[in-house]
């Protein structure tokens, strides 16, 4: 794995703009606009380098799944904040009848420098974004700049094919919905949702999209409907279920939702299952089972235990996004009281590769992996202001 420099090619915020990356600067807080998009740069991996991620990134997912399961047969999901027992039961039921529901996708950030095993950090399961400059600006750019090289890249024909593959699960003559936040004022979330919409309508499905703040509730027959009153029978979601299960239509989603076995009204992807592992106590339960696996830091729900006086330690939200709420302390200072709950994993600070701080984004599809994105940040915490950058396979 290497940072390489190059010379951005001539007037590429056009060209990434085109490609559906209509978010290619970031505005800082002097305001000024810096790019997000970084082509200044990539990463080169040899191919022993990614074979050996790829399949860390699925025996990632396959513990996931296994941890998954542990929570819910041990009755373990007040340990995820959902103390609701209404809520329990639907996403115990998800979990139960997963194999009825449509999932799609998902991100694992992995810490990895090249010289040894790839550590989880988190898995981004529920509404996972960044996948347009994964899966086609960055292509392109390797097209352009280096022909004839390889990629970490098949995220563009395993999303067709997911689509394709569960096209049988989807309530038959109605469209699949794709909605969005209109509260998204970059346009990430539209063009996420916009380029999974082109992948379904690829794979033969009748597709419509809606902001999430027009769907509308017709209390006459009981269902959601789109801007046009028509019923909304299934619908991808770029909103996080905590939000959906929480705002005033809660009660709604719930009373409504089709959760497999032939019962509601609307179908809701990624599914409520995926509540389990959008969550960060799901770390904890992960060192739980699996304890000194390679690819696992410590991590814990109770404190940070004896890492506040070895390795230091990162307090990170149950639910922060964006790196929001996440805190870092170095060994032997005392531990600031929690504000919510949180679980403490084990500092292991991001790479640096000339100044620049590294975070693996490696992308699975249908339990498959299927691609990576790279961010750099120039602080330890991939926050929002953090850069995309290409990479190659040598």
């Amino acid at each position: 794995m290497r940072r390489h420099q190059i010379t951005p090619r001539p007037d590429w915020q056009r060209t990434v703009e085109e490609q559906g990356l209509v978010y290619p600067l970031t505005r800082y807080p002097d305001d000024s606009l810096r790019p997000y998009w970084d082509e200044s740069a990539y990463y080169s991996f040899t191919l022993p380098e990614v074979e050996a991620l790829e399949e860390t990134v699925e025996e990632l997912h396959r513990m996931c799944l296994a941890a998954a399961e542990h929570m819910v047969s041990r009755h373990r999901l007040a340990d995820l904040g959902i103390t609701d027992p209404r809520l329990a039961q639907t996403v115990a039921e998800a979990w139960h009848r997963r194999a009825e529901l449509p999932s799609v996708y998902g991100r694992f950030d992995l810490r990895y420098d090249g010289t040894g095993p790839a550590k989880l950090l988190e898995y981004n399961a529920d509404t996972p974004t960044s996948l347009v400059e994964a899966a086609s600006p960055q292509w392109f750019w390797m097209q352009d700049r280096f022909p004839g090289a390889d990629q970490w890249n098949s995220l563009h024909e395993r999303l067709v094919a997911a689509w394709k593959n569960q096209a049988a699960l989807l309530p038959p003559g109605a469209p699949l919905h794709f909605a969005h936040s209109a509260a998204d004022e970059l346009g990430e979330d539209l063009m996420t949702v916009a380029y999974l919409k082109e992948t379904a309508e690829q794979a033969g499905l009748d597709t419509d999209w809606i902001s999430m703040e027009e769907i509308g509730w017709d209390p006459l027959s009981g269902r959601f409907v789109d801007n046009r009153l028509r019923f909304i029978r299934s619908c991808f979601k770029l909103y996080p279920w905590e939000w959906l299960t929480s705002d005033r239509f809660a009660d709604h989603v719930l009373d409504t939702l089709d959760n497999g076995g032939g019962t509601g009204t609307t179908l809701w992807i990624e599914p409520a299952w995926k509540m389990l592992l959008s969550n960060k106590a799901l770390l904890a339960v992960l060192w739980e089972l699996y304890p000194d696996h390679p690819n696992l830091l410590p991590s814990y729900l109770d404190g940070p235990r004896d890492l506040a006086r070895t390795t230091g330690y990162v307090a990170k939200p149950l639910l922060g996004r964006e790196g929001a709420g996440v805190t870092i302390h170095a060994p032997h200072t005392p531990p600031p009281e929690p504000q919510e709950p949180c679980c403490y994993q084990q500092l292991a600070p991001l790479p640096d590769f000339d100044g620049n701080h590294v975070v693996l984004g490696a992308w699975v599809v249908e339990n498959e992996s299927a691609g990576l994105g790279i961010r750099e940040s120039s602080g330890l915490v991939t926050d929002e202001y953090a850069r995309f950058l290409p990479h190659v396979i040598r």
